[in-house]
């Protein structure tokens, strides 16, 4: 009887590289999912606040008339507060705003020449121990010297205080209408930054949560 030896050869295995890659393949689709995720939910949120922005922020209405007192605007804002805003107004903070009415006359051959500008200045405070609101509406800028000449108001809600700052009746942007073609008038308004504390300022300066901007353009017609 013969005896057949057989030597058994055995290759190594690298055991550990590839437990390494089993592993890692699971925390890649993880990664490659969250990232999907928040791309989608900011996509979602920027459509989101784009929508709450073009419903909330709008100047409704915009009419211009001629008339013996000169060049007269109307017009409607609607906005709503911006948090932010809402809080440092009810912590005793006064915030600002200001209208800006621009008549231009648009030149084909040139930029447009600028006719006239004006400017509304409102501002808003809460008084805690009245609980009371207090606008002033002023045509030059609030100071620390003073307020002015400034017509004063008193509401007892903040929606009504608001409502005065919305509606904009015959306001006398030009002395004299003018009398050439093309005239058209731009209207902004928004919150005036400059007027506030330093502090707020250098705070609410580039944050989105303090941005209130309206704009609206109507052109003037020509007169008979």
């Amino acid at each position: 009887m013969h005896w057949v030896t057989t030597t058994a050869f055995s290759t190594p295995c690298c055991k550990r590289r590839t437990d390494l890659r089993l592993r890692r393949w699971p925390a890649a689709w993880l990664r490659l999912a969250l990232g999907l995720v928040l791309a989608a939910l900011l996509v979602v949120l920027g459509q989101g606040v784009a929508r709450a922005d073009s419903g909330q922020a709008d100047i409704t209405s915009m009419q211009l008339e001629r008339s013996d007192d000169g060049l007269l605007l109307s017009a409607n804002l609607q906005f709503e507060l911006p948090l932010q805003i809402d809080d440092a107004l009810r912590q005793g903070i006064p915030m600002y705003f200001v209208a800006e009415a621009q008549v231009q006359r648009e030149r084909w051959y040139w930029s447009d020449q600028q006719l006239a500008t004006a400017y509304r200045y409102f501002r808003l405070s809460h008084q805690p121990l009245t609980r009371r609101w207090r606008l002033h509406v002023s045509t030059t800028p609030f100071s620390s010297a003073g307020q002015g000449l400034a017509l004063g108001q008193t509401f007892e809600h903040l929606d009504d205080a608001l409502a005065a700052i919305q509606r904009i009746s015959r306001w006398r942007i030009m002395d004299t209408p003018p009398t050439q073609s093309g005239v058209s008038v731009q209207l902004r308004f928004k919150i005036d930054l400059s007027q506030l504390p330093r502090p707020l300022q250098i705070g609410a300066l580039g944050r989105s949560s303090w941005n209130l901007q309206l704009s609206r353009s109507q052109v003037l017609e020509s007169a008979p």
